[in-house]
């Protein structure tokens, strides 16, 4: 987890440094491109991955990466915009969000913690956003929205993942969104990237994949209950960045609003980790009535 945390920091500021000679859409096509590019080589040395290929659900795959292709350009444009810390705190609405969709895509019950998180989240993002003061911010709307689109995609890629390898999906997604990104930044963009920009260039396309490979064996390692807490540790670990890197203020309110959203998270994941073991019936030697319940 240490090394996601890090691979999320590192992309934020590389992101951040390409905006200048680039613009947003032209850092998503050069994303996606590097992406492709090591999936190729992984594709050429592990053939069985590339069998698991299939353009069976191929509707679903432009759909989703459409969706998340747009919520990038948004969440990119929000790291030019806005402190870095803001940023990842209303990224954290995600959970909400796609606990919020769930029922209505995907057949899941809300539950009470459900319901809970989704409230604190938004009172989370209002103490962020502050409204009708004059410190609030129109382009937090912007990360909001990048946050929805993101729940929307995780939708998605949960009906993906019935039929489809986690190769696959991470090969359409990549295939699709240069496609997006070439149709909207073309190719002449390239001639832009100077020798200066290649630690830029390097940390955008390593970090990508290196938190990728870093979440998998979290979660391959430890509980779910214990890997998604520690991610939390983004916002104050970008928080110190942006000061440290661009002078940008440490705001109480942000790391307050923070603390409501994750609270509410943690609520539920506490809830949906007890849930299964509250559902086991008791052995005999333990009466119904001594099993304490919350």
């Amino acid at each position: 987890m240490v090394g996601a945390l890090l691979s999320f920091c590192v992309m934020a500021v590389a992101m951040r440094k390409l905006s200048g000679p680039l613009t947003v859409m032209e850092i998503l096509a050069l994303r996606a491109m590097l992406g492709l590019a090591i999936i190729g080589v992984v594709a050429l040395f592990r053939p069985a991955e590339r069998h698991s290929i299939t353009m069976r659900r191929l509707p679903l795959h432009i759909l989703r990466n459409s969706v998340h292709f747009g919520s990038q350009y948004l969440w990119a444009l929000g790291l030019v915009l806005l402190p870095l810390a803001t940023v990842f705190a209303l990224e954290f609405t995600m959970p909400a969000w796609t606990i919020l969709l769930a029922p209505f895509f995907l057949g899941e019950r809300m539950t009470r913690s459900r319901i809970g998180a989704v409230i604190l989240g938004l009172i989370g993002v209002l103490v962020i956003l502050r409204p009708g003061v004059e410190s609030f911010r129109p382009a937090a709307l912007i990360v909001l929205i990048a946050a929805l689109g993101y729940g929307a995609q995780i939708i998605a890629t949960k009906k993906l993942t019935a039929t489809e390898s986690t190769f696959a999906i991470v090969f359409w997604m990549n295939v699709i969104q240069l496609a997006l990104g070439l149709m909207f930044a073309g190719v002449l963009f390239l001639q832009k990237l100077t020798l200066d920009l290649v630690p830029a260039i390097a940390g955008l396309g390593a970090a990508g994949v290196f938190a990728h490979f870093c979440l998998s064996n979290a979660f391959r390692a430890g509980d779910a209950s214990v890997v998604v807490p520690l991610d939390f540790l983004r916002i104050p670990l970008i928080a110190v960045i942006g000061w440290w890197l661009y002078d940008e203020s440490l705001d109480v309110f942000v790391f307050a609003g923070a603390g409501i959203i994750i609270s509410g998270i943690l609520w539920n994941l506490r809830s949906e980790v007890r849930r299964p073991l509250l559902s086991q019936p008791l052995p005999p030697s333990v009466p119904a009535e001594n099993v304490k319940t919350g």
